[in-house]
């Protein structure tokens, strides 16, 4: 019983660091990596679809991202797409090809960013502790029910704080990578 509570609990505090580092890796710094463009949708022939499932997205250099649609008709649709997005990107078409040059960051819009990462971090930390109150109900429910011992319980309770803290050294630790990624110049 404590086992699949323990596993649960694991496997839900996984998912939510993963959520987050998934979240860090939306946030833009100053240079280009293709997973920046993930979220962008095209409208292709009447539905939303990811840029990179009609387009090829490469890396043409450090601070410039190449994407090269594989059908001509649709190069206007992946620009305003791009310059439409939230990301403040400016797309310019050259031929077939639309390069999205990164803008600098200012150490103003800098600081910003590292505001909205705290904040999600502060929300995966959050996440990871109710994984821990639930894991804690659960084990109440199993001494109420007389499935397991108040011993049993409370080193439970230890075993899923243990988690809780793992997880969260974790998130510190993707946070502090973030923030100095962040700060470089």
């Amino acid at each position: 019983m404590i086992n699949d509570v323990k596993k649960s609990a694991e496997q839900r505090m996984q998912k939510s660091l993963e959520t987050f580092k998934t979240d860090l890796s939306k946030v833009r710094t100053g240079r280009a990596h293709t997973g920046l463009l993930d979220h962008v949708m095209v409208d292709y022939y009447g539905s939303d679809v990811p840029v990179n499932q009609v387009a090829n997205v490469t890396l043409i250099d450090a601070r410039t991202i190449g994407v090269q649609p594989w059908e001509k008709n649709m190069a206007a649709k992946v620009e305003k797409a791009i310059r439409d997005s939230d990301l403040g990107l400016n797309p310019s078409s050259m031929g077939e090809l639309i390069r999205v040059p990164m803008p600098a960051l200012t150490e103003e819009r800098r600081k910003d960013l590292i505001k909205v990462v705290r904040s999600e971090a502060e929300g995966a930390r959050v996440s990871i502790r109710n994984v821990r109150r639930d894991c804690n109900n659960d084990l109440k429910n199993l001494i109420k029910d007389k499935e397991i011992t108040e011993d049993e319980e409370r080193r439970g309770q230890d075993e899923v704080q243990k988690l809780t803290d793992k997880f969260i050294a974790e998130v510190d630790k993707a946070l502090a990578a973030k923030e100095a990624e962040l700060m470089a110049v």
